[in-house]
């Protein structure tokens, strides 16, 4: 029998209402008991369809990435903007808007993203969970991409 190494790894998750049943998705789909990674949520809200503000919810998030509370987060709204620019007001933060695979993998390798922001109204459920794993299973490559980032903490 293999053994199969299970990583454990904490994430904030939060949403308005327009990205809601995408977070209620995400979270649903990424507990199945055969996966490798496994995923602890700290969901930031909303809890409902209701409508809602998306700075508080950002912001929640991004303080939880900050201070090393959990190793990313997920955020979803209808275009990704505006969660992108609350989270990234708080230092430390690397927010970045994904609508595919491919740019979620860039986003981690090339700027070190910390937080996935989702367009709810612009991609599939399908493509937002290619779009979380790809995220989630790429390493940041350091280097010149490092400085970069030191710039703008700077």
């Amino acid at each position: 029998m293999t053994q199969v190494n299970r990583i454990e790894i904490a994430i904030a998750i939060g949403a308005d209402h327009r990205g809601f049943l995408y977070k209620k998705i995400l979270m649903s789909c990424t507990q199945s008991a055969d996966c490798t990674i496994i995923i602890t949520w700290h969901d930031v809200g909303a809890y409902d369809s209701e409508r809602s503000d998306y700075p508080g919810f950002a912001q929640a998030a991004a303080e939880l990435v900050a201070e090393g509370a959990v190793a990313g987060a997920v955020l979803i709204c209808g275009t990704g903007i505006g969660m992108a620019i609350a989270a990234n007001r708080v230092p430390h933060t690397y927010a970045g808007v994904v609508w595919t695979e491919e740019i979620a993998r860039k986003a981690k390798e090339d700027d070190n993203v910390n937080v996935l922001v989702i367009p709810a109204d612009y991609v599939s459920a399908e493509v937002m969970q290619a779009c979380f794993a790809a995220w989630l299973t790429t390493s940041f490559r350091g280097g010149h991409y490092a400085e970069r980032l030191q710039q703008i903490d700077e």
